[in-house]
């Protein structure tokens, strides 16, 4: 099963033990692929580095380096694919949009509202983390 993960479900799997860090954990493990392009890790890397995430890097004694950088390890690099505007409220879930599509992803992991109402895409499914690992367990 191969997954493309917004950046939202990356940042939460990487700093929280919940569904996000299940999925990342199966991914490790081989059970899953993740795939993700030089945008989404550009945006992880802005967003890592916001100060509301400052005290839980703290607690756990992690850079956001190095978060990214073993996001970035675990992830397989794709080149996104060229799509038109989809998402009019956020430009960046057509960043995320544009690497599933590229990827030939199984499903678009996201906790984002205006991506997870689309429900489809290309007809990859669109789902929260824990129908992802529900999906994993069939």
């Amino acid at each position: 099963m191969k997954l493309v993960l917004d950046t939202n479900t990356v940042v939460s799997g990487l700093l929280w033990r919940n569904a996000p860090r299940l999925l990342m954990d199966a991914a490790v493990e081989g059970r899953i692929e993740l795939a993700a392009s030089a945008a989404l890790v550009d945006e992880l890397t802005r967003v890592i580095t916001r100060a509301k995430f400052a005290r839980k890097l703290a607690e756990q004694g992690l850079t956001p380096q190095a978060l990214v950088d073993r996001y970035a390890k675990l992830a397989k690099p794709v080149t996104p694919a060229s799509i038109r505007r989809t998402v009019p409220k956020d430009a960046d879930d057509d960043a995320v949009l544009a690497c599933a599509l590229a990827a030939q992803a199984d499903f678009i992991v996201t906790g984002d509202a205006h991506l997870l109402n689309m429900k489809r895409y290309h007809g990859m499914r669109i789902i929260d983390a824990a129908q992802a690992l529900r999906s994993l367990a069939q």
